[in-house]
């Protein structure tokens, strides 16, 4: 077993089969990670472990085996899941060394995946599928299943919510004189945020026509069988379920919050308050959705070379009212 100190261990301490509980239990203990972050990094160094020859023991790695594993991986993946991957094996070859499993500080062989900062733009569902998406989901909403998961679409449209929050979410985080629930965010955080009419009701609609009894305290549990928590990859295939009914084009779940951020600059709301209602802690966060604000944006586009930019303000205005004099030529 890993000690708490997480030093001291010889390179026979944790077995190859063990590996993998043991690095979970270290991010878990010494990190202090959630549990879906763990399960992520287990996850991909599965897939790294795997990859590697076949007689070839973890305490045997070298920077040559990381590096060609890394290469390979990378060659048809997008930078998100290529970052995620290098950040787990950097993170387990920092536990492989600080227990001992290796001598070697490896995690340097691993390769930066090329990104920038802002460089990509927010994916908003357009305004017309999103709401035949809720509107067909509201339609269906007879059966226990489809008032669960229309007051879930609510949630992450109307409020914003990360799937994993949702998930998250227990019959006492609802205030329900004061119209707020409670939510728990990255890192833990717990912020307060009011529950406006719609998602409200259709709340009230599963917890007295649709949930069953059941002892957990989580919000929204599973049918078959009754009173699980739902997890928050269910959260991303009941977002994908609604789409194939609503004959739309798969929509990732989170794509419904970059929806709510582009409305609310669209009807005027300032970036800070943006940040404020999706709960950002850094205004860098924010930041990328000025470049879907296109009227803010619209001032500051030059004119494309060659062309006269139309004149605007009040002379334009009286001037393109004004009709030629009689019998003047025009």
């Amino acid at each position: 077993m890993v000690s708490d100190s997480g030093t001291g261990a010889d390179e026979h301490t944790v077995p190859d089969s063990d590996v993998l509980i043991e690095f979970g239990l270290w991010l878990d203990r010494q990190r202090g990670l959630a549990p879906v972050t763990v399960h992520n990094y287990c996850w991909n160094v599965g897939r790294f472990l795997e990859s590697l020859p076949a007689g070839v023991p973890v305490r045997s790695l070298d920077a040559a085996l990381v590096t060609a594993f890394m290469i390979d991986f990378c060659r048809d993946r997008n930078t998100n899941s290529a970052k995620s991957m290098a950040r787990s094996v950097r993170s387990f070859l920092r536990f492989a060394h600080a227990t001992g499993v290796t001598t070697a500080e490896l995690w340097g062989a691993v390769p930066s995946s090329a990104s920038w900062h802002l460089a990509s733009l927010p994916m908003p569902v357009p305004p017309t599928d999103l709401e035949r998406l809720l509107a067909v989901a509201a339609s269906w909403r007879s059966t226990a299943l489809s008032r669960r998961d229309y007051a879930i679409l609510l949630l992450l449209a109307r409020l914003g919510l990360r799937r994993g929050e949702v998930a998250r979410l227990e019959l006492d985080d609802i205030d329900w004189r004061a119209a707020e629930v409670t939510v728990v965010g990255k890192g833990n955080t717990i912020e307060r945020m009011p529950l406006p009419a719609e998602p409200g009701e259709a709340i009230v609609e599963w917890l007295t026509e649709g949930r069953p009894r059941c002892r957990t305290r989580s919000l929204f549990t599973t049918l078959r069988p009754p009173g699980r928590p739902l997890s928050s990859g269910a959260i991303g295939h009941i977002v994908g379920t609604a789409c194939r009914t609503a004959g739309l084009a798969r929509i990732g779940a989170h794509r419904l919050r970059h929806s709510l951020a582009t409305e609310m600059l669209r009807a005027g709301a300032s970036l800070p308050e943006v940040g404020q209602v999706l709960r950002h802690r850094n205004a860098r966060s924010t930041a990328i959705y000025a470049k879907v604000d296109e009227l803010s944006l619209r001032p500051l586009a030059r004119p494309w070379p060659g062309t006269i930019p139309e004149p605007t303000g009040p002379d334009a205005e009286a001037r393109s009212m004004a009709r030629p004099w009689p019998e003047a030529r025009s």
